[in-house]
């Protein structure tokens, strides 16, 4: 609730941005993992949609992620029934969470770009119940605990959550700095952010390697 609150303070285009770096928390997983070839959906599509939604805001990036969210609407996933496993599940989640993204074009506002910040909490959350589900304890258990430790306010939340909260709020107190017409690849700022969300996207990718590996 905190972090939706905070985003109700930033301006639209910052809102934005806030939607843009939760999707880009999630861009490792996306692609450290082969897509299912039956999904029909095409790598360097999904690329640009990322690189598009850290782009400035304006008509010419809006058309170009409309060219590229139509053409990965495209894709055979989207006309059959899927059964994924944990780690395209996450996928999914993600590629539907860029879909929620397209609509700010068009309907900007902090409830649309609250449905991609929660979607990336979720799916942190998410991942903690797997991580406490697992049958062997997982190889970073005692320095999440010491993290969790360390942590000002106790929230209850497990490992990663805390985490993505954590990045979340860095963005946001860095975002309303940000010069409103340029993307966050423009400024150092908005660099260092995109880095801090990549960081803990890889720490994803490695506790979604092990589960898998320990056959989840």
């Amino acid at each position: 609730m905190v972090q939706i609150e905070r985003l109700a303070d930033l301006k639209p285009v910052h809102q934005r941005q806030a939607a843009a770096l939760a999707l880009w928390r999630w861009r490792a997983p996306v692609f450290a993992f082969r897509l299912d070839a039956g999904w029909g959906v095409d790598r360097a599509v999904l690329e640009s949609l990322f690189r598009l939604a850290a782009a400035p805001v304006g008509e010419e990036s809006d058309r170009a992620f409309r060219r590229a969210l139509a053409e990965l609407c495209t894709a055979s996933l989207f006309r059959s029934e899927v059964d994924p496993d944990t780690v395209q599940l996450f996928q999914l989640e993600t590629v539907s969470s860029l879909l929620t993204f397209g609509t700010l074009l068009d309907e900007p506002g902090v409830d649309t770009a609250e449905q991609v910040v929660e979607g990336a909490a979720g799916l942190a959350n998410y991942l903690d119940g797997l991580v406490e589900g697992a049958l062997y304890p997982h190889p970073a258990e005692t320095a999440h605990r010491e993290y969790l430790a360390q942590l000002t306010v106790r929230s209850g939340e497990g490992y990663f959550a805390s985490r993505n909260f954590a990045v979340a709020s860095a963005a946001h107190d860095a975002l309303a700095a940000l010069s409103d017409s340029a993307g966050l690849f423009d400024s150092s700022t908005g660099r260092e952010l995109l880095a801090l969300c990549e960081d803990f996207g890889e720490e994803l990718v490695t506790t979604m390697r092990w589960l898998r590996a320990t056959g989840h």
